[in-house]
């Protein structure tokens, strides 16, 4: 059984974009910037967003964090966002979720310019993804392409099953695990809360994908002997021996599973870290696909 050590994988890539960066600068180019704008106190998307400023830093990208109050209307988002889109030094923003609930998510992420949108939520990028065209992946499952790749996990031929079907995970991974090319070229079952025998499912898939949130949902009797197994799942669990007060928890119950996989990533350590380097990436994409639109016109 082989780690796919998420936490590793993702500092390579920083170290190859922090030295994208250096020689943009020895050339005397603008650095990718990347802005993020949060709305409300949401103690996670905090840290989300203070890790994503902090990744920045660390590749030697500007970045912009803009907090808007809880109270924020819909029309003062709207407005934020079009100064964002018409912002020429910004390359690339991303809108942390979820929103406060007077504010229709699917109206901000419409609004966002698909040029900026490092975050592929964007109809035109979600389209083009599942058209095969170049554009920007959802973070996540990019980081989770990045991981198998980067581990040369056959996906040839080999039967995935995806556990959750979110726009933000589930779907896109069902269409990227399908489309020509590696990662890909898998036959691709998505599986979600209607799904009967499931464990049925499961047990026959070489690769599992599971974006579930359910904290241990995965169980060693689930699967078949070497499988590989991807756990998107991240869930706070109170546990009172833990000095923090709470354990996180992937959707794989890890210590039975591990025993039959034959590549199994861990939580933490594994997908999490991968799409904070992904959204790096996006955004280096931005810039580079900016470049070249400016080049063409």
């Amino acid at each position: 059984m082989q780690i796919l050590d998420g936490k590793k994988v993702s500092e390579d890539i920083k170290n190859e974009i922090a030295a994208t960066v250096q020689a943009m600068k020895d050339k005397g180019e603008k650095v990718p910037h990347l802005a993020a704008l949060i709305v409300g106190n949401d103690g996670a998307s905090l840290t989300y967003v203070g890790s994503k400023v902090k990744a920045c830093e660390r590749v030697g990208f500007e970045s912009t964090l803009i907090k808007m109050p809880s109270t924020t209307s819909e029309t003062e988002l709207l407005k934020k966002i079009k100064e964002l889109n018409e912002n020429d030094d910004i390359d690339g923003f991303i809108v942390q979720l979820p929103l406060p609930d007077q504010i229709d998510t699917q109206k901000i992420l419409m609004a966002i310019d698909p040029h900026k949108d490092v975050d592929g939520f964007h109809p035109e990028n979600f389209g083009k993804m599942a058209l095969d065209m170049s554009t920007f992946i959802p973070a996540t499952p990019f980081g989770i392409l990045e991981l198998l790749e980067r581990y040369n996990v056959q996906t040839s031929g080999k039967h995935t099953v995806v556990i959750g079907r979110s726009h933000i995970v589930g779907r896109p991974m069902s269409i990227l695990m399908g489309r020509k090319g590696f990662p890909g070229n898998s036959t691709v079952t998505l599986t979600h809360s209607h799904t009967k025998n499931i464990n049925q499912i499961t047990s026959q898939a070489d690769i599992i994908i599971s974006a579930l949130g359910v904290p241990d949902f995965l169980k060693a009797e689930m699967i078949k002997d070497d499988a590989v197994i991807i756990d998107v799942g991240i869930t706070r669990v109170a546990d009172e021996t833990n000095p923090k007060g709470y354990v996180i928890k992937g959707d794989v119950d890890f210590e039975n599973v591990s025993k039959k996989a034959s590549f199994i990533t861990p939580v933490p350590g594994g997908v999490g870290p991968m799409t904070i380097a992904m959204l790096l990436k996006n955004t280096l994409l931005a810039k580079e696909y900016k470049s070249i639109r400016e080049a063409n016109q």
